[in-house]
């Protein structure tokens, strides 16, 4: 149950990335204080947060709301977001400890990035690149990196759906270690930002369903 902001927002935010409250959908107070056994209080301050951040957003009738993203801030997002997965990379081939890489080559090696359900696969990746953003050892990288993985909680469902993705994708993060883990640093930020180009045609596929 949660018991503060911190907590609020986090089960909220972990909410809208399983779908429970879909792009459009309200966000109410008094229904939310209820699901959280809170009171409207804090709450709101987590609503008011989100706003800020741009997860939600103003309806027609000044009620919060999960927000949509249209197609040209889809690719804004993803435009964005292969340039800071490309510098993190830059960054981790510079800076990681051979324990981090190490970390990281366990994390592939066992097979959870490659095995089981689209969502089991999706919180695999997501710590995947968290521990690839550690590596990098810049904090304020690191929260940049933060605020475009709350924005990709706005988008349905997970690329990794696509078994063929999940294929590519176990390539990608395999070549990306590698190249960490040889202080490559021109050839690590090629391969971040390509596994991102290569993510985001998925991701079109899905969202305008071809």
């Amino acid at each position: 149950m949660a018991k503060d902001d911190s907590d609020i927002y986090a089960a909220l935010l972990q909410a809208i990335e399983r779908g429970e409250f879909q792009p459009g959908s309200r966000l109410i107070e008094t229904e939310l204080a209820e699901r959280f056994k809170v009171s409207r209080t804090p709450v709101r301050e987590v609503l008011n947060r989100m706003e800020s951040q741009g997860i939600a957003s103003r309806d027609g009738k000044g009620g919060l709301i999960v927000a949509e993203l249209s197609q040209d801030q889809l690719g804004e997002l993803y435009d964005i977001r292969e340039v800071l997965e490309g510098f993190a990379a830059r960054l981790a081939a510079r800076h990681a400890a051979p324990a981090e890489i190490e970390l990281l080559k366990e994390m592939i090696a066992s097979g959870k990035l490659v095995e089981g359900e689209a969502r089991e696969l999706a919180i695999a990746n997501k710590q995947f690149h968290q521990q690839l953003h550690n590596c990098t050892h810049n904090q304020y990288l690191q929260q940049m990196l933060s605020s475009v993985q709350r924005s990709l909680a706005l988008l349905s469902g997970t690329t990794l759906a696509e078994p063929a993705r999940v294929v590519v994708s176990e390539k990608e993060h395999r070549m990306l270690v590698e190249a960490i883990e040889n202080r490559d640093e021109d050839k690590a930020e090629q391969v971040a930002r390509n596994h991102v180009k290569n993510a985001y045609k998925t991701r079109l596929k899905i969202e305008l369903g071809w």
